[in-house]
C-alpha cells in the first residue's frame, strides 16, 4: 500500500494518521498504477538499461568491475573463475540472475562486441557465429589494463559511493574513468518507452577530439568531426557515406550504412570467380548470414551461386561464395548487398543518463560532459593528496625535529609509565608543566636556544632546497609536539635514528613541499587543472591508442533494381497486335546468306512479328504510338521468353490511351544534351526533336509528336545533328537529304516534307548516313575520298526475302522534299521494300517474318551491287505467304555463335521492379543530362520544301 493519503479527504472527526498495522488507506487505483508504473520505468531506465555519459558504463558493468577490483583480480594477477566474479557481484552489490550478470561479463571481453576490451577472458567466450560462451565454472577472468583506468584513483574520494541493496556496503555511483569510455566502446540497451544505440569509436581519435574541445571549447561539431572521423567498429567493415555521420553527431540521432568488405577472386582457371568476404558490419551473426544466402540460393531468390563455404579461421575471416561460370559478380554482389545483412544500417541514438536524467546529447555535449567529470574528478582527487600531503609534512617535521632532540625524547619516554603519559610528554616537552610531574623531574632541562637554533638550521636548509617551503617554527610556539606528532614519534623505530634516515626524512619533507605548492595550484588555477586533465588524457593516447579499423569511403547511393539485374545483349521482338518478348542475343546463331532462319516468336495465325532491334537490358524501350504519345519502360521490364515464345501484350506493361496502338519504339540508354529524335512517317513527313525533351515521361505518357487523319510513325532515329538522312519508299525510291535541312522543333508540332511520294507509295524505312562531303586536303595529284568510310554501304530489303548492298556513294545527296532516286526494282520476285539499314562489312544484320522466324547473317556474305538492281536471296521463305517484316543491325562487339546452339534461358517472372542507370544510346555508356521539356511550335506537312 502507498502511503500517499492526499487523495483522501480528511472529516473533522477523522481521528489523526496512524502507521498502525491493519489501517486503510482508500487512493485512486488510476494515481496508484501511474505511480507505481513510472517508479518502474524510472528504475529501469536509472538503474539498468542506459549508460552514465561520465564513465559509459551501465549499473552491471560498473558493479562488475568493482567487484573485481575488490577482489584484487587485476591484470597483473591470476586469472579467477568467472564463477566466483559472479557471486560476489551477486552477492554484494547487484541482486539479480547469476545468467544475465555473467551474459554482461562475457561481453565485456568478446573482442567482435567491444572495441576496446575491459575483462581479459581465458577459456571458451563464445564467437562472432553466435556460440554460446562456456559455463561460468569452466571461463576464468581478470580484468583488463584498460579497465583499471576507469577505476584509477577511486581511493582517493574521487567520486560518490551509495549504499548497496542491503546498506551493508557501499558502492561507487560512478567511475572516476579516465578516458570517454561511452564513445570507445559505445552502448546499446532498451528501456521503458526508449532505448540507446551508441557506436563504438577509436581510442587516439575520441581523446584527441577531447583535447580540442579543452582547448577550444567553443568549437562545433563539425570542428570535431576533423578529429573524430565517425564509428570505428571492432569488426571493422567500411561506412559508406558521411551524411549518417554528420546527422548523428550534430542531433544525437541518424542512421549509418555499413557494408562487407568483399573482393573478386578468379580460380585457377580463371574460368569461375568468387566473392570473399573479410569483414562483416557489426553484431552481424556470420553463421546465420551464410544460412540466409544458401536459403536465397535454394529459393531461386539469388541466382549465380554454386556453393558457399566458410573458410575461417586463427588468422581472420574468409567467407567464399563461388559463382558460376555464366554469373556477373558485380551483380550477384549488389544482390547480396541489398538481400543480406552483407550490408546493414546502423541506427545511431546517442541517448545516455546526464545528471539523474535521460538525454540524447550531440558529439560536443558527450565530450563536455566527459570533461567536466574528468574536472571533478581531479579536483576532488587534489584536496585529498593536499590533505594527505600536509598532514605528511607535519609528521614528517615532528620526527625531525624529534631526531635533534632524542636524548630528552628518549629519557622522557623511558621515564613514563604508560604510553598515554609518554604520549601528553611529548606534547608538552617545550613547557614548564612538564617538571612538576614526578616521573619528570629529574629530566636534564631542555636548552630552549639550542632547540631553537636547531629548528632554524632545518628551516634554512628546507628553505634553501625549496625557497617556497613555509617553514617550521610556527609549529613548536606551543608546549611541544601534536598528538599526531607525538603518536607517530612513539612508533618511530630505532633505526630512524640513524644519518641515513634522518637524510630520507628531510628529502621526503622537501618532496611533500614541492607537492603541496603542485597541489595547491592545481586548485588555484583553472590552467593547471586542464593541463592536469590533458595530460592524463594523452598518456591514454600514447598506451592505448591504435589505428582505425572501420574505413569511411564515400557515399553509395541506394541500389535500384536495375544494379542488381545483369546487363545483357536482348533481342526484342514486336508483333503485329502488340505483343513483346526479349530473348538473349546468343540464342540466335548466325547463318550463312540465304539460310532458312530459326523460329523467333511464336505467334498466332493471324499475327505476325512487326519489329525486330537489339538492346542492353539497362536501356529505355519507348513505345510510340498511332496518335503520337512516347511512353517509356527499361528492356529489362519486358518478360524474358524463349525464341518460340509469344510474349506478353505490350498494353500490360504500358498504359496506352483509348484507340491508341503501338506505331514505332525508340530505343536508348541517355537524354544527353546536342542529342535529338528524328521522327518520319508513312507520308513522308519529317520531323526533329531535343532527345532531351523525353528525359522524364509520365505513366500515362507525353505527346511525341502530331501526326495527321490516315498517316502513321514509320521509324524513329537518334542523331547528333549532323547526319544525313535515307528514307526508302515501298516502290524502292530513295532520298537523302543534310538533317540540318530540318530545324528542331517542340514535341506537339507535326513536322516538314521529308519527300514527294508518288500516287500509291509511302515511306517504309529511314536511315542515319555520314554527311557526303570531300577530304579538305587530298593528297597531290589524288581525286577526293568522300568522308564516309570506302566499306560504307546501303542494305535494302524487301518482302520476298531478296535484297542487296550498294556503296552509299551512289545515294548523291538532294534537297528536302524531292522525289528521290531508285534505290531497288521493286519486281513481282523482290516484292516491296520493308527496310533499309547502313552497314559495314563487319556487321551483322536480323531479319525476321511474319511467319515469327529470324535470320542473323554476316553483311560481309551479302554482295556488294549497283543501285537500279533487283538483288540476291537473302532468306528462304516457307511459301508464298511468308514475308519479311522488318531489318535490324546487331550492335558491334557481339560475337556470333557460328552453329552453335545455347540453351533457353529460364521464363522470367514479368513485371518485375525496375530502375535506370545513365548510358548514352542502346549500346554504349555515356555521361547523362536532361533537357528542358518545352515545346516548339511546328509546321503542316509540306509547308517547306
Amino acid at each position: 500500500m502507498a502511503d500517499d493519503t492526499t487523495d483522501t479527504p480528511a472529516t473533522p472527526s477523522a481521528p489523526p494518521p496512524s502507521s498502525g498495522a491493519g489501517e486503510l488507506i482508500p487512493i485512486n487505483i488510476e494515481d496508484e498504477m501511474r505511480r507505481s508504473y513510472l517508479d518502474y520505468s524510472m528504475s529501469v531506465i536509472i538503474g539498468r538499461a542506459l549508460p552514465d555519459v561520465r564513465d559509459g558504463l551501465k549499473p552491471v558493468h560498473r558493479r562488475v568491475l568493482f567487484a573485481m577490483n575488490d577482489l584484487g583480480n587485476l591484470h597483473n594477477r591470476a586469472y579467477k573463475k568467472s564463477a566466483r566474479v559472479v557471486g560476489d557481484v551477486i552477492g554484494k552489490y547487484h541482486p539479480h540472475g547469476d545468467s544475465s550478470v555473467y551474459e554482461a561479463m562475457v561481453r565485456l571481453a568478446q573482442e567482435w562486441s567491444l572495441r576496446y576490451l575491459l575483462v581479459d577472458g581465458q577459456g571458451n567466450f563464445g564467437s562472432v557465429d553466435g556460440d554460446s560462451p562456456a559455463a561460468m565454472r569452466y571461463t576464468e577472468v581478470r580484468m583488463d589494463r584498460l579497465a583499471e583506468e576507469l577505476l584509477s584513483d577511486i581511493d582517493k574520494e574521487t567520486v560518490d559511493f551509495g549504499p548497496n541493496y542491503d546498506d551493508s556496503l557501499e558502492e561507487p555511483l560512478v567511475l572516476p574513468a579516465k578516458f570517454p569510455n561511452l564513445l570507445v566502446n559505445g552502448s546499446s540497451g532498451i528501456a521503458v518507452g526508449m532505448t540507446t544505440n551508441i557506436p563504438p569509436h577509436n581510442m587516439t581519435e575520441v581523446v584527441t577530439g577531447t583535447l580540442h574541445l579543452i582547448d577550444n571549447p567553443a568549437c562545433t561539431v563539425r570542428d570535431l568531426m576533423e578529429f573524430i572521423k565517425g564509428p570505428d567498429f571492432p569488426t571493422a567493415a567500411i561506412i559508406t557515406g558521411r551524411e549518417g555521420i554528420m546527422r548523428a553527431y550534430e542531433t544525437g540521432r541518424g542512421s549509418i550504412p555499413i557494408r562487407s568488405r568483399t573482393e573478386i577472386e578468379a580460380n585457377k582457371k580463371g574460368d569461375r570467380e568468387a566473392i570473399i568476404v573479410t569483414e562483416l558490419p557489426y553484431q552481424v551473426n556470420k553463421a546465420r548470414l551464410i544460412e540466409k544466402i544458401a536459403e536465397l540460393v535454394r529459393e531461386k531468390k539469388l541466382e549465380g551461386i554454386s556453393d558457399i563455404r566458410d573458410e575461417s579461421d586463427r588468422q581472420g575471416m574468409r567467407i567464399v561464395i563461388e559463382l558460376k561460370r555464366d554469373a556477373m559478380s558485380q551483380v550477384v554482389l549488389n544482390n547480396l548487398f541489398s538481400m543480406t545483412q552483407l550490408e546493414t544500417t546502423f541506427g545511431v541514438v546517442m541517448l545516455a543518463i546526464d545528471g539523474g536524467q535521460p538525454r540524447t546529447l550531440d558529439l560536443k555535449q558527450m565530450l563536455e560532459r566527459f570533461v567536466a567529470h574528468r574536472r571533478d574528478v581531479v579536483t576532488r582527487r587534489t584536496r585529498y593528496e593536499l590533505r594527505k600531503a600536509l598532514a605528511r609534512m607535519h609528521i614528517v617535521e615532528g620526527l625531525l625535529v624529534a631526531q635533534d632532540l632524542i636524548d630528552l625524547v628518549v629519557s622522557l619516554i623511558r621515564a613514563s609509565r604508560d604510553p598515554d603519559e609518554a604520549r601528553w610528554g611529548l606534547m608538552n616537552i617545550l613547557s614548564p608543566e612538564l617538571y612538576t610531574r614526578e616521573h619528570f623531574k629529574d629530566l636534564q632541562r631542555i636548552d630552549y636556544a639550542h632547540a631553537k637554533a636547531q629548528m632554524e638550521l632545518l628551516v634554512s636548509r628546507a628553505r634553501n632546497e625549496e625557497p617556497s617551503y613555509g617553514g617550521l617554527a610556527h609549529k613548536y610556539e606551543g608546549a611541544g609536539f601534536s598528538e599526531d606528532q607525538a603518536q607517530n614519534i612513539l612508533e618511530m623505530r630505532l633505526q630512524r635514528l640513524t644519518g641515513l634516515q634522518r637524510e630520507e626524512l628531510f628529502r621526503e619533507l622537501i618532496g611533500l613541499a614541492r607537492d603541496i605548492i603542485r597541489l595547491q595550484d592545481i586548485l588555484a588555477n583553472e590552467n593547471s587543472l586542464l593541463s592536469v586533465i590533458k595530460a592524463e588524457l594523452m598518456e591514454i593516447r600514447e598506451r592505448y591508442g591504435d589505428k582505425r579499423r572501420t574505413e569511411i569511403s564515400g557515399a553509395v547511393d541506394e541500389f535500384t533494381n536495375e544494379d542488381l539485374i545483369a546487363e545483357e545483349t536482348m533481342v526484342v521482338t514486336l508483333s503485329h497486335t502488340g505483343y513483346v518478348k526479349r530473348s538473349p542475343l546468343s540464342e540466335y546463331r548466325a547463318q550463312k546468306r540465304g539460310g532458312r532462319g530459326k523460329t523467333g516468336a511464336g505467334t498466332k495465325e493471324d499475327d505476325f512479328v512487326t519489329k525486330v532491334f537489339v538492346a542492353s537490358t539497362h536501356a529505355y524501350l519507348m513505345p510510340i504510338t498511332t496518335k503520337g504519345k512516347l511512353y517509356s519502360l527499361k528492356v529489362y521490364q519486358i518478360p524474358q521468353g524463349s525464341r518460340t515464345s509469344r510474349g506478353k501484350a505490350i498494353v500490360n506493361l504500358v498504359q496506352f490511351g483509348e484507340g491508341e496502338r503501338l506505331a514505332q519504339v525508340l530505343v536508348t540508354r541517355d537524354f544527353p544534351e546536342n542529342r535529338y529524335v528524328f521522327f518520319v512517317t508513312k507520308k513522308g513527313v519529317v520531323k526533329r526533336t531535343d532527345l532531351s525533351a523525353f528525359d522524364s515521361v509520365r505513366a500515362s505518357g507525353i505527346i511525341a509528336l502530331g501526326i495527321d487523319d490516315g498517316d502513321e510513325l514509320v521509324g524513329v532515329m537518334i542523331t547528333d545533328g549532323t547526319k544525313d538522312i535515307l528514307l526508302s519508299t515501298a516502290s524502292g525510291m530513295s532520298i537523302r537529304f543534310p538533317e540540318s535541312d530540318v530545324r528542331s522543333m517542340g514535341r506537339q508540332a507535326y513536322g516538314v516534307k521529308g519527300i514527294t511520294l508518288e500516287e500509291g507509295d509511302e515511306v517504309v524505312g529511314a536511315d542515319l548516313m555520314e554527311p557526303e562531303k570531300a577530304v579538305a586536303e587530298p593528297e597531290a595529284g589524288a581525286e577526293p575520298v568522300p568522308a564516309v568510310e570506302r566499306d560504307s554501304a546501303i542494305l535494302t530489303v524487301t518482302e520476298n526475302g531478296y535484297g542487296k548492298r550498294t556503296q552509299d556513294t551512289e545515294y548523291r545527296q538532294q534537297g528536302r522534299g524531292g522525289k528521290g532516286i531508285i534505290d531497288i526494282k521493286t519486281t513481282e520476285r523482290n516484292g516491296r521494300v520493308v527496310g533499309v539499314v547502313q552497314v559495314k562489312d563487319t556487321d551483322e544484320v536480323m531479319i525476321v517474318t511474319n511467319g515469327g522466324m529470324l535470320i542473323r547473317m554476316k553483311v560481309k556474305e551479302i554482295s556488294v551491287i549497283g543501285r537500279n538492281t533487283q538483288g540476291v536471296r537473302l532468306i528462304a521463305l516457307e511459301n508464298g505467304e511468308e514475308k519479311v517484316m522488318a531489318i535490324s543491325k546487331l550492335p558491334e562487339g557481339e560475337e556470333s555463335e557460328e552453329e552453335t546452339e545455347t540453351t533457353s534461358p529460364v521464363e522470367a517472372a514479368p513485371g518485375e521492379a525496375a530502375a535506370a542507370t545513365p548510358f548514352d544510346d542502346a549500346a554504349a555508356p555515356a555521361s547523362s543530362e536532361s533537357g528542358s521539356d518545352s515545346d516548339a511550335a511546328g509546321s503542316e506537312p509540306g509547308s517547306e520544301g
